[in-house]
C-alpha cells in the first residue's frame, strides 16, 4: 500500500549528501566478502552482528523486536559498501529475501539527527518499517528504514552515525 504523501512537508532533504551506502543482501557473508575481495579487491570488510546488546533497541513493523544480522562493512570508491546476512528474524531483510531473492535491499542515506528526519519523514506521509538504536560504545547509533520501496523500487535507510564504533569482530582480509 502506498503512503499518502503530504504536499505541504515535500521535498525531504535527506539526498543532500548523496547515498552513501548501499546495502545487499547475502546468504553466506564469507563468501560474499571474499568475492567482491578478489574480483574489486574491496576491503577491508569490518564484520559485526547486529543484535542484542549491541544493539539496544530494536523495532520491527512498529512493535519491539530481536532480529539479528551479520554485517561487513567496505568502501566501493566513495560509497560504503554494506552486506548483509539475515541471522533471526522477523525482518524487513526476511520480507525482501521472500519477495525478490538476495541482492541490492536499500540506499542508506546519512542524516545528522535521526530525531528531526523522522519527524520530516512522517509529516511527509512515510513510515519507520524497522529500526535500531545504540549501537555505538556510547549508546548513540540509530538507523531506520522507511516505506518507501513500493513508490521508488527501493527501500530507503536513514543513518545516524555513531561517534565512535565498537572494535570489529573480525577484519577481512587480516590487517
Amino acid at each position: 500500500m502506498l503512503p499518502n504523501l503530504n504536499p505541504n512537508a515535500l521535498p525531504l532533504p535527506f539526498h543532500h549528501n548523496g547515498v552513501t551506502q548501499v546495502g545487499i543482501l547475502v546468504p553466506d557473508l564469507d563468501a560474499a566478502v571474499e568475492y567482491y575481495h578478489r574480483l574489486f579487491d574491496i576491503g577491508p570488510w569490518h564484520f559485526y552482528t547486529y543484535e542484542r546488546p549491541l544493539v539496544s533497541e530494536m523495532t520491527y513493523r512498529g512493535e519491539p523486536a530481536d532480529y539479528s544480522m551479520r554485517i561487513a562493512l567496505s568502501h566501493f570508491g566513495t560509497t560504503r559498501i554494506e552486506l548483509i546476512q539475515p541471522v533471526r528474524g522477523p525482518s524487513l531483510y526476511d520480507e525482501f529475501i521472500e519477495a525478490h531473492g538476495y541482492g541490492v535491499q536499500h540506499f542508506g542515506l546519512y542524516v545528522p539527527s535521526m530525531t528531526e528526519a523522522l519527524e520530516q519523514a512522517r509529516a511527509a506521509g512515510l513510515s519507520v518499517l524497522m529500526d535500531g538504536r545504540g549501537f555505538g560504545p556510547d549508546g548513540d547509533g540509530w538507523y531506520a528504514y522507511l516505506n518507501t520501496e513500493a513508490m521508488l523500487g527501493i527501500t530507503l535507510e536513514l543513518i545516524e552515525r555513531p561517534a565512535r564504533r565498537h572494535p570489529p569482530e573480525k577484519v577481512y582480509p587480516a590487517e
